[in-house]
């Protein structure tokens, strides 16, 4: 594992223990070199999932930028940390497992609004302004309306 801070390959684990519910392990590592000293967590991945965005591109599935995306839309409402990366492994096992290996955002998308409209309906919202691209306050009536009658 190369240092973060000074790129040396030259690391040594210091410790390593189960995190996530078991779900990964969490490994604490030092830098021989500069003596630095960083976290890495090591998950099962069960295949390549490459992701086909709305202008057409395809990208690597990246689980960082999903686990950011329903952080901001969870900021400052009553769910930890630890529930945060239970929701995303739950999301990225289901892509894996169910899917095929060329998603679309928009599946994903769809994915995390399931999870949050059951976990909270605020996050669920905010989520759903960006997912949806709400661009007036006449789209958030008509989304809150369409919950109502659901």
């Amino acid at each position: 594992m190369r240092c973060p801070f000074c790129q040396s390959e030259d690391t040594q684990v210091k410790d390593s223990r189960p995190a996530e519910d078991g779900a990964s392990i969490r490994r604490r590592r030092s830098c021989n070199a500069c003596g630095a000293r960083f976290t890495t967590f090591e998950r099962v991945q069960l295949r390549e999932l490459t992701v086909l965005k709305t202008d057409g591109r395809r990208v690597a599935f990246d689980r960082e930028k999903l686990a950011r995306s329903i952080r901001v839309a969870l900021r400052k409402r009553p769910v930890n940390e630890d529930q945060v990366e239970r929701i995303v492994t739950g999301i990225q096992r289901r892509l894996e497992s169910e899917g095929p290996e060329e998603l679309t955002s928009r599946m994903i998308g769809q994915r995390v609004m399931e999870v949050l409209r059951e976990l909270d309906p605020v996050a669920y919202v905010r989520f759903a302004s960006v997912y949806e691209n709400f661009r007036d306050a006449k789209d958030f009536h008509a989304f809150l309306g369409s919950l109502d009658n659901s």
